[in-house]
């Protein structure tokens, strides 16, 4: 068998991106709580993506949103990663959310701040992973709002980042430009 250099390098993205969501998955959660959502997006589903982007580039005036959708369309696959917002119970000894307690935070729809803490774990345990493996990666805001609005994730997935992960001669995230 003979495989190409192209075949070759899209089979290593598609490994490190299966490694990426396990490395999330296994990432320290805060009270052991897994409310973690991974997923990899490829193909159609990637071009939709970074259509969704420039969309809403173009509604919010967000140039940031239309040169990601480029950097996008220049990798082999995005992986999302999502939280959802989960109150954890620590009340009054907390307060991080600048609520007296979990109720109080919950009454107001606030974000508990260990979602995105937790996020934030879980989204380097898996660059790492990209990183042992030489795959290019950039962490996106940008993607991952555009996933949450393509329901790319189940249903209460309110924070979610993209990681577009590439192989070619030159890294397409490293000096990008920003879109007019």
């Amino acid at each position: 068998m003979i495989m190409n250099a192209k075949q070759a390098e899209l089979n290593a993205v598609l490994s490190a991106a299966k490694a990426m969501c396990a490395a999330a998955r296994t990432a320290p959660k805060t009270q052991g709580k897994d409310y973690l959502e991974t997923c990899i997006v490829t193909g159609e589903e990637m071009e939709c993506l970074a259509q969704r982007m420039e969309e809403l580039g173009a509604a919010t005036g967000a140039a940031f949103l239309t040169r990601d959708a480029g950097c996008v369309r220049r990798s082999q696959a995005v992986v999302l990663l999502g939280v959802k917002n989960e109150y954890h119970g620590l009340n009054g000894l907390c307060r991080y959310c600048n609520q007296a307690d979990c109720a109080g935070c919950a009454a107001v729809n606030g974000i508990c701040v260990y979602a995105p803490v937790d996020l934030g774990i879980a989204v380097g345990s898996a660059v790492s992973v990209a990183e042992d493996l030489r795959i290019d990666c950039r962490v996106m805001f940008s993607a991952g709002r555009s996933a949450m609005d393509l329901h790319y994730l189940p249903e209460g997935y309110g924070m979610v980042l993209g990681i577009p992960l590439s192989v070619s001669g030159k890294s397409p995230y490293f000096d990008r430009k920003k879109s007019t």
